[in-house]
């Protein structure tokens, strides 16, 4: 099954706005969501860039969004936990929370914010990595959505 995921910053495609990047305030960017089915447990969140040189670069994992969400505002703090529960993960700067796109000069780099709605409560705590959410959603996934943005210095 798919979910809808919008941004109201930036379009599927198109580039994303400065202040959500590490040249700018690098604040996560506002995001959206369609109702997740009947039977979600929780969401999760993961935003990478397969353009990056060394592979994949992880910006963002979000772990145990409640259900009832639909959306996460502009400048989700970088918090362990977040005042929902939701847990966040490392990324591959070392931190926890949103990290922005930063790409070495040239082509645009793709961003892929991927949405995840779960049968289960995953047991991860803060400052699980994206291999460590993969492997836990494994069997668990009921729906997912997807919004692709790029960025070039």
């Amino acid at each position: 099954m798919s979910m809808q995921l919008t941004s109201t910053a930036f379009q599927q495609g198109s580039s994303i706005p400065k202040e959500f990047t590490g040249d700018g305030a690098d604040q996560s960017p506002p995001l959206r969501w369609s109702q997740p089915p009947v039977g979600t447990e929780s969401l999760a969140l993961i935003c990478d860039d397969p353009d990056a040189p060394r592979g994949t670069w992880v910006h963002w994992v979000l772990v145990n969004i409640p259900p009832e969400t639909l959306e996460l505002n502009a400048a989700v703090p970088t918090t362990p936990t977040l005042p929902s529960g939701a847990k966040q993960g490392k990324n591959d700067f070392g931190n926890i929370g949103y990290g922005g796109p930063a790409p070495p000069k040239g082509k645009p780099h793709r961003y892929f914010f991927k949405l995840y709605a779960l049968s289960k409560t995953l047991e991860l705590p803060p400052g699980s990595t994206k291999a460590e959410l993969e492997s836990a959603m494994k069997g668990h996934i009921v729906a997912e959505g997807q919004l692709m943005g790029t960025y070039q210095r």
